[in-house]
């Protein structure tokens, strides 16, 4: 049920280093035009890597593994595209609708095509508040079953970072810092949580993904990339920052799948755009990085 561009399989074909891109991000994670900009700084960012890129999106109902300029501008523009997690997937599908995928999705797909490395912004997880919501992330199950690299600025920090880590071990799931002992916290590089595990180069990345791999273990690695140090928002100022956004959702009773767009937008508001420009800057580095992964795990 996959379209995938003739670039994306003759890559794959060949056993060329691809990169897996989600769509969210551009519906659902930042305004326009920022978001079809950052969409094609992102791919050519990959490119230059050495690798090809893949944003993975439903159109038509139809799961696409890389999208044309047209199609990264519907995405962008078109407020009738659905964001779409697991469980919509058939829904999106079978009615032949326009769809971002998630984290969750994105990895779905990206497995089903067979690329293994996958960039993104920030994982979800475990929301606040979830001992009595139970709102955690389709994306933590996912990557306790699909075995796709991921490469992000740790979670969100909307989030609970300390139970999403817990989650994450109970899963199974390797929880990599990229050259940092502290788990990186999305706007911020700290986030007050030891990383699990730290590892220094991609090459050690694309031999933790063998080994995991090749040991029979399947599911995700998590590959945290603190952001930029000139990029950051320090965790102490964007933690009033998030609380203020959480209680003008709490007050308006937003609830779901649309509790992160609302607090990532509101938080742009809060931070006169400050963190619109963090989010940007992080997702590109974390495209430089994914691409020398991809490109250190097709060479073996």
């Amino acid at each position: 049920m996959l379209t995938i561009t003739s670039e994306v399989r003759e890559a794959l074909d060949a056993g060329r280093p691809v990169v897996a891109l989600e769509s969210t991000i551009i519906s659902h994670g930042m305004p326009y035009p920022q978001n079809v900009e950052m969409a094609r700084t992102v791919e050519g960012i990959v490119r230059e890597g050495g690798a090809v890129p893949a944003t993975i999106a439903v159109l038509h109902g139809r799961p696409t593994i890389g999208l044309s300029p047209d199609d990264l501008e519907l995405l962008a523009s078109d407020a009738s595209v659905l964001k779409v997690s697991i469980r919509d997937l058939p829904y999106v599908v079978s009615r032949g609708l326009h769809g971002a995928t998630t984290v969750a999705s994105t990895m779905r797909l990206a497995a089903l095509a067979g690329i293994d490395v996958f960039v993104t912004g920030g994982l979800g997880g475990v929301h606040r508040g979830a001992e009595t919501s139970y709102d955690v992330s389709a994306d933590l199950t996912e990557l306790a079953t699909t075995s796709v690299a991921v490469v992000c600025a740790g979670v969100k920090s909307i989030l609970d970072i300390g139970l999403t880590l817990e989650n994450l071990e109970t899963l199974g799931v390797p929880v990599l810092g990229f050259g940092t002992d502290e788990f990186p916290s999305f706007y911020s590089r700290s986030s007050g949580f030891a990383a699990p595990m730290r590892v220094d180069s991609a090459a050690e990345v694309a031999a933790l993904m063998r080994a995991k791999w090749d040991l029979g273990l399947a599911g995700g690695v998590v590959v945290a990339n603190p952001v930029p140090a000139e990029a950051e928002i320090p965790a102490d100022e964007i933690g009033a920052i998030i609380d203020r956004a959480l209680a003008d959702m709490d007050a308006l009773a937003i609830t779901g799948k649309d509790t992160t767009p609302y607090l990532l937008g509101r938080i742009v508001e809060l931070t006169a755009g400050a963190s619109l420009r963090t989010n940007i800057a992080l997702v590109e580095h974390n495209a430089r990085l994914g691409a020398a992964i991809a490109r250190e795990h097709a060479a073996h």
